[in-house]
């Protein structure tokens, strides 16, 4: 028997739908996809799309009917992408699926919806009470992220040692590093310049350090300047980032289209797609690349 995924569909009003019915056929090879979607509104969309919907396309959920408004963003819209999550956990939780696999949500959606989560990572770190870990990236290089959706500004306070040592032991027992070191960006141009250029460096090593001794694992802090050129990336398959784009920016110029979001640190294996939800192409009928979809799926099938 294949595995069994519970896949979200995230913000009806982009892409996410399109991705699903398009890739069907290609992921039930490998795996029994769940999708989380009610059956009005899987007609509407695929009505619009001028897809079919295949026959062994299995739904999961009852939810609140919405309409499907392409590329606008909508309270409702909104709040199907969190109950379609929300279903989607459930399904883990109860053993009735292996993984679970993310199509993209709006957050401004789910703020009009007056939802009080940031998203997805952040909801699962509330339901299961677990330091999540937001990591993204492809084969070739993985980037996790210490800090997330927070504004630039509130980075500083964030970088405190204790809470960083616990970041780089859940990161290290969450992946398989195969005795390669694990990549530090510091935080300030230089990595600090010895102090010259602040000193939160100082605050960074100590974490190395604990982390090191607690772990035996190996963790080199790296200038973040030249820490994605090709002589230095290539000593390193993980990088830990102190910042959103910081660690963002460089992987997704690099491998954007391939490029997938997967959850460490939580009893359920969860990954998703690296890219939001497109409004400015949904629904005009434009050809979409499946790359991160598709590894995404393979992700959560290991």
């Amino acid at each position: 028997m294949l595995p069994k995924i519970a896949i979200s569909i995230g913000d009806i009003n982009g892409i996410g739908i399109q991705l699903a019915l398009e890739n069907h056929k290609k992921i039930s090879k490998s795996c029994q996809p769940i999708y989380c979607i009610n059956k009005k509104l899987l007609l509407k969309a695929s009505k619009k799309l001028n897809i079919n919907i295949p026959e062994n396309f299995e739904i999961s959920g009852s939810f609140q009917k919405t309409h499907v408004n392409p590329g606008k963003v909508k309270k409702d819209s909104g709040q199907f992408s969190y109950d379609s999550f929300l279903e989607a956990i459930h399904l883990a939780k109860k053993n009735k699926v292996d993984a679970i696999c993310t199509l993209p949500i709006n957050k401004e959606a789910w703020s009009k919806a007056n939802i009080h989560y940031v998203g997805h990572t952040d909801m699962l770190r509330d339901i299961f009470k677990k330091n999540a870990i937001m990591m993204l990236g492809c084969e070739k290089m993985f980037v996790a992220l210490y800090t997330e959706h927070i504004p630039l500004k509130k980075v500083v306070s964030k970088i405190k040692t204790k809470k960083l040592t616990n970041f780089l032991i859940n990161f290290s027992k969450s992946i398989n590093s195969n005795n390669k070191p694990i990549a530090v960006l510091g935080l300030n141009p230089h990595a600090g310049d010895n102090g010259v250029l602040g000193n939160e460096e100082d605050i960074i090593k100590k974490a190395i350090k604990k982390a090191e001794k607690i772990t035996n694992e190996t963790f080199h802090l790296l200038v973040p300047d030249i820490a994605f050129t090709p002589h230095v990336r290539n000593n390193y398959k993980y990088f830990c980032a102190m910042y959103h784009d910081q660690g963002l920016g460089p992987l997704k110029a690099l491998y954007f289209h391939e490029s997938i979001n997967v959850s460490l640190n939580l009893p359920i294996k969860r990954t998703s797609v690296d890219h939001g939800t497109a409004f400015d192409i949904a629904y005009k009928n434009i050809q979409i690349s499946n790359k991160s979809y598709i590894n995404a799926i393979k992700e959560a099938l290991k």
